[in-house]
């Protein structure tokens, strides 16, 4: 064994050890993951992220993932000629486009990443939220048509699958007591289910490397955000356009008792694990206080 060979081996065993005490941190505690982005679309991200949250679940980690899918949202909606309209930068759902939400969240989308997870070795659930009447909903606005509103969220079919060993897979479908279906955005969800499940850390998996103090200089990235500081961080313009949907996310899974939320690229392969498992993360961590 040649000297390159031994220090590749001292470095993976350090590694390892580094990763224990978080092992020990995370075990049997629930991590709401929501997955988006580009990690969505290119396969070898995918199959990375995949791996992450099979290896999480291995080691004692209760894993949930939730999904959106809004590219290939557009996608069905061209192929059946019907044309996707935005308002305020969300998606306008009337009626007919609900129903293609729900068949591509909660069917083409939502099996197959069920289908990935259990290929490579994991326990895989899938669900939407009209399964156990999850994800009560009511609209965002009457201009919005079928945009759903959280107003009640009901945990046991999530907590049901994760007692029996299962990571579930979440596609954020809604329903009414009138039987409409409504279309979640994914960020918002994942929010309201971590807070719901009283989950130690939400990650959202994002295209950005986190919040930087410069947009257009990654080194400026700012590790560390107390909720009580996000004001500030608006005001200075440091945290501003589509950022401010994520950050609001961010601040509500707070309220709502999360520990800790995580902003991380997506793009970087293994990103979940060198959040979780590494004494220095890779994006920007939320926080309770001052």
């Amino acid at each position: 064994m040649d000297i390159n060979e031994i220090n590749e081996k001292k470095f993976r065993a350090q590694v390892l050890s580094e990763a224990l005490p978080h092992i020990q941190d995370y075990n049997g505690k629930i991590v709401v993951v929501k997955y988006g982005g580009n990690a969505m679309i290119n396969e070898q991200l995918k199959l990375s992220v995949m791996r992450d949250i099979v290896l999480l679940n291995l080691i004692g980690v209760k894993v949930v993932l939730v999904h959106g899918g809004g590219p290939e949202i557009s996608e069905m909606l061209k192929k059946l000629g019907k044309e996707s309209v935005f308002v305020d930068g969300l998606r306008y759902t009337d009626e007919e486009t609900a129903e293609v939400v729900r068949m591509v969240l909660a069917g083409k989308i939502n099996k197959s990443l069920v289908n990935l997870l259990e290929s490579i070795g994991g326990r895989a659930l899938g669900l939407c939220g009209i399964d156990g009447h999850m994800m009560k909903c009511c609209k965002e606005s009457e201009k919005l048509g079928y945009v759903g509103k959280i107003v009640d969220m009901d945990t046991k079919v999530i907590t049901d699958a994760l007692d029996a060993g299962y990571i579930p897979v979440v596609s954020t479908v809604g329903y009414d007591d009138e039987g409409h279906i409504y279309n979640v955005n994914a960020d918002t969800a994942s929010a309201v289910i971590a807070g719901a499940l009283k989950a130690t850390s939400l990650i959202l998996m994002t295209d950005t490397k986190g919040v930087l103090r410069d947009r257009d200089d990654e080194s400026t990235l700012i590790e560390k955000i107390y909720v009580s500081d996000i004001p500030s961080l608006v005001k200075q313009g440091i945290i501003s356009g589509g950022m401010i949907p994520k950050i609001d996310c961010c601040k509500e899974a707070i309220r709502r008792g999360v520990q800790k939320v995580f902003i991380i690229d997506g793009r970087v392969e293994h990103s979940i694990l060198v959040e979780t498992l590494s004494d220095r993360g890779i994006g920007t961590m939320f926080v309770n206080g001052d």
